[in-house]
């Protein structure tokens, strides 16, 4: 399936975005990690109507303000990732949920005794949909800001924009303790 890119000049950056005829497959900050990394070799600049109404979330977003629309996304990834994915799609805007609180809905879901948050947090690290797919509502079960591909300062810029209380939230000194 033809992918689609164009991109987004943010406030926090330029941003790659890219879609198929089904959704938005990829959402990247220029030069973060893990940047573009299942973006199809043979794709198209074009500004498709999936990447315009992609446009308008983020421009409503980026204004300080709850898009009350959605955007198609097509998720690429194992059943396991998609499964963290799905959840993050579910923390509301300005609130954060540990790595942790999601480890145990998928071990509460499949009857395990227990997941681990590290097999949590690298799912939440290579989700290619940034924004839309909320990732940076991920936090450590201490409060400690860690894992955001995009960078630990775009993350807080995003947790701001979004009012969330930031009051009890700190970057470590090292490390990314889940």
């Amino acid at each position: 399936m033809m992918q689609y890119t164009s991109h987004y000049e943010s406030p926090l950056g330029v941003m790659l975005m890219a879609a198929d005829d089904e959704g938005m497959t990829g959402l990247w900050f220029e030069g973060q990690k893990y940047f573009a990394r299942l973006l199809a070799p043979a794709h198209k600049e074009m500004d498709t109507p999936i990447l315009r109404e992609a446009k308008r979330w983020l421009d409503v977003y980026f204004s300080g303000r709850k898009p009350d629309f959605q955007v198609p996304i097509h998720m690429n990834g194992t059943a396991f990732q998609k499964e963290v994915w799905d959840i993050l799609l579910t923390i509301p805007y300005g609130q954060t949920m540990t790595y942790g609180a999601i480890a145990g809905r998928i071990a509460e879901k499949h009857g395990l005794s227990r997941m681990s948050s590290q097999a949590v947090g690298g799912a939440v690290g290579h989700n290619e949909i940034s924004i839309l797919i909320p990732c940076h509502r991920v936090v450590g079960t201490n409060g400690s800001l860690t894992g955001y591909a995009g960078g630990i300062d775009k993350k807080i810029q995003l947790l701001k924009l979004e009012k969330a209380d930031m009051s009890h939230f700190f970057i470590p000194k090292k490390g990314t303790a889940l």
